[in-house]
């Protein structure tokens, strides 16, 4: 007989604001522990370094990450020119330099073919799987790690700040997989002058932003009490990407049930994703088709 997990039935979501120096799983298992859950879950991994929207989703909120990570998301990074690293960022080891530095004019002029739909070669520190293993592992062993280009979309990159002839500072927005350390490295390529990332932020995630955040201290000062149920957000907030469609008592029913349900007009388009709810509660997420939901996902609160 399979182990029981521990812990409390307890679902939503809970924005964080997370520190520099963890990672992102070490995010995860504290919040896990703080609200003493059975189940939890991120919506896109952060850096250790970096800082930021880090979505963690626990109990049934877990069956929608998908449409989190999924999302558009918005960083702020800056960018140190004249020094490639191993890491693409300043833990790593320092692998070339250059006297060059770009003018703001040049910048500007070389971001536009990083946006739209492009090819991006993900750093050899990430967690892209080689025949079953970590890039990172393989990098950090010493071997030669050659990752294939992804497509990425990338909805803006913008010049935002230039606080001295080493630095500038940018803002980009993209879709799922992309890495702002692989900008940062074939930006200083393309400029001439190589570079590196020095410090990330994502400052909004999907329907998240930092208004919604807590800190790591409030999720401290507030573990294992009653009081911390009250930093989390329902369960739907990370479905308000998608079309709300209401459910009839009868559809909510059938669609509970893993079957199409019908659900109330609206105008949503034939095959469109969306969610459903009935009389307050989240149902699933399916596919809408002719007044019904076809469901995908289904939320057992």
């Amino acid at each position: 007989m399979a182990r029981r997990k521990k812990g409390r039935d307890i679902s939503g979501w809970l924005v964080v604001d997370k520190p520099a120096g963890l990672t992102s799983t070490a995010v995860v298992n504290k919040v896990r522990w703080a609200f003493d859950a059975k189940k939890a879950g991120h919506a896109g991994t952060l850096d250790p370094d970096a800082t930021g929207i880090l979505a963690v989703a626990l109990g049934v909120a877990t069956k929608t990450v998908p449409y989190v990570t999924d999302a558009m998301k918005a960083y702020d990074f800056t960018v140190r020119f004249g020094q490639s690293t191993n890491t693409d960022d300043a833990d790593g080891e320092v692998i070339g330099t250059s006297d060059m530095r770009p003018s703001d004019d040049e910048i500007r002029a070389a971001l536009p073919a990083f946006q739209g739909d492009i090819m991006q070669v993900p750093p050899a520190f990430s967690a892209v799987k080689i025949d079953g293993e970590r890039a990172y592992a393989k990098a950090r062993a010493g071997e030669d790690v050659e990752l294939a280009a992804r497509p990425l979309f990338v909805e803006s990159l913008e010049l935002s700040d230039r606080p001295d002839a080493d630095h500038a500072r940018l803002q980009m927005v993209c879709g799922k997989g992309g890495y702002v350390r692989a900008i940062a490295r074939d930006l200083g390529q393309v400029l001439g002058c190589l570079g590196h990332v020095t410090s990330l932020r994502r400052i909004w995630s999907g329907p998240f932003e930092l208004d919604d955040a807590v800190t790591f201290e409030q999720i401290e000062s507030l573990a294992r009490t009653p009081e911390i149920d009250a930093l989390l957000l329902p369960l739907e907030a990370g479905l308000t990407d998608l079309t709300h469609l209401p459910a009839t008592a009868e559809g909510a029913a059938r669609i509970r049930n893993g079957n199409p349900g019908m659900v109330l007009a609206s105008d949503a388009d034939y095959g469109e994703l969306c969610w459903t709810s009935h009389q307050g509660e989240p149902v699933a997420v399916g596919t809408y088709m002719a007044g019904e939901l076809h469901p995908v996902r289904v939320f057992r609160l």
